[in-house]
């Protein structure tokens, strides 16, 4: 049975500007590929609606343990990156930190496209809770996590990266 949750509203943030969420989103999405891990891989976010993050990778050799498919980095990383990103889409004001995340492999990856989509699930004030999947180019889910993220004191606004549209 799937459940069904209400996303919180964003600190800060008129709940019926859908205006100021994009905005959000955008400015998330740019604070993502800012970061200078991401120089390392190709991969690109996507936030389309409160408390969902999608991010698509390219997996190839560069990223392979000595047998010969994606090493488990990979896989936290995706899979992190997305529940937090989930996560942080339903806050405005502050930048959230990762907790603690666990993580169940299902399927070895030796590459093309791998998509990790994350899902906020619980939270709404200092600590939230969401999961990711992670599925391969052939639909198969490869791994799965679900993390736990705590709002900090650091300000979005105050971040490089985290540039609104306009």
């Amino acid at each position: 049975m799937r459940r069904i949750v209400t996303p919180p509203e964003r600190a800060g943030a008129d709940p019926a500007s859908a205006s100021g969420a994009q905005a959000h989103y955008r400015a998330l999405e740019h604070l993502y590929a800012s970061a200078p891990i991401n120089d390392l891989f190709a991969s690109r976010l996507e936030i389309t609606e409160p408390g969902m993050a999608r991010i698509t990778f390219t997996v190839d050799e560069r990223v392979y343990h000595a047998a010969g498919a994606a090493h488990g980095t990979i896989y936290f990383k995706m899979l992190d990156d997305a529940a937090f990103y989930a996560a942080n889409s339903l806050v405005s004001d502050r930048f959230l930190l990762t907790t603690g995340f666990n993580l169940h492999f299902t399927k070895p990856v030796r590459g093309g496209k791998v998509v990790a989509e994350g899902r906020w699930i619980s939270g709404k004030r200092r600590v939230f809770i969401a999961e990711a999947h992670l599925t391969d180019e052939e639909g198969d889910e490869v791994g799965r996590g679900t993390g736990t993220f705590m709002r900090s004191r650091i300000a979005l606004s105050g971040l490089d990266g985290y540039r609104l549209p306009g």
